[in-house]
């Protein structure tokens, strides 16, 4: 019975964890990493119509790490 409910809840978080997420959802928490680099070098700028990502391009050699990175990934899916 144990392992069967341990199946259970594997299939029901792998699941969660592929449903496709809304496209608003998705741009708040892709750059997670970049809030505070946002924060920094983007003050002023509204979120939407991917000016916060032109921004923090602008400011590609400013960024920390893990925005750098995040920036990367999310160029690699555009296929850009």
């Amino acid at each position: 019975m144990f392992v069967r409910q341990l199946i259970l809840a594997s299939l029901v978080s792998l699941a969660l964890t592929s449903l496709p997420v809304s496209a608003h959802a998705q741009g708040a928490g892709a750059l997670a990493y970049c809030k505070e680099d946002v924060a920094r070098l983007c003050k002023g700028i509204p979120p939407g119509g991917g000016k916060l990502i032109g921004c923090l391009k602008q400011h590609e050699n400013e960024v920390s790490v893990g925005c750098a990175k995040e920036l990367k990934a999310v160029k690699t899916k555009m296929g850009k």
